[in-house]
């Protein structure tokens, strides 16, 4: 007995393959965080690479902005009114101010490089989703057309079996479906049952 269900599940198993309208092949893509790979390469960079990426974050924030014209309006103030130890062209606050911009912009340029590395890991992502997203649309499309196919396949098949019988496309469109009111039908399988 089990070897015949079997039997006729396999069988039903093949029927159903043989029918399928359309095979989805799925795009090879799987979605990534790119947010993780890039603390992980954040995580595994150099002491060198840190210390960019620290002094890229302190030197492009606004506060470090303020406090560096506060201290050269303080500077300029203090240096007029209170002790003349930097004459007019102030060449000790254009040396101690320029001094370190070579070295803080190579640091600078280093780290955004480093932080850069996130755009280009979701640019990469987000193409590689575009690309699968249009895939999937396709797939769509091509069920849909598959769909399509069937369905005329078996509306000409109802309309030769309807020739076949003597009726006409005419005269089938405009008999009235035969409507079953849902207390009508609730009294009919209570009549039906045994008691």
């Amino acid at each position: 007995m089990s070897q015949h269900l079997d039997a006729t599940s396999a069988g039903v198993r093949q029927e159903h393959h043989r029918r399928t309208l359309f095979q989805h092949t799925p795009h090879p893509h799987q979605p990534i965080n790119v947010n993780l790979i890039f603390e992980a390469e954040k995580a595994c960079g150099n002491f060198n690479q840190r210390v960019a990426v620290w002094m890229t974050e302190v030197f492009q924030a606004m506060p470090t902005f303020w406090l560096i014209m506060a201290w050269i309006v303080l500077w300029i103030i203090a240096n007029a009114t209170i002790v003349h130890f930097d004459p007019l062209p102030w060449p000790l606050l254009l040396a101690l101010a320029s001094v370190p911009q070579l070295p803080l912009m190579i640091v600078i340029m280093v780290g955004q490089g480093l932080l850069g590395r996130q755009q280009e890991l979701q640019s990469t992502e987000q193409y590689n989703t575009t690309i699968k997203t249009y895939h999937d649309i396709e797939q769509i499309m091509a069920h849909l057309s598959a769909q399509d196919e069937e369905i005329l396949r078996q509306t000409q098949m109802i309309t030769q079996l309807l020739k076949a019988n003597g009726i006409s496309a005419e005269q089938f469109a405009t008999t009235p479906l035969p409507t079953i009111k849902l207390n009508e039908m609730s009294t009919d399988q209570a009549s039906e049952t045994p008691q």
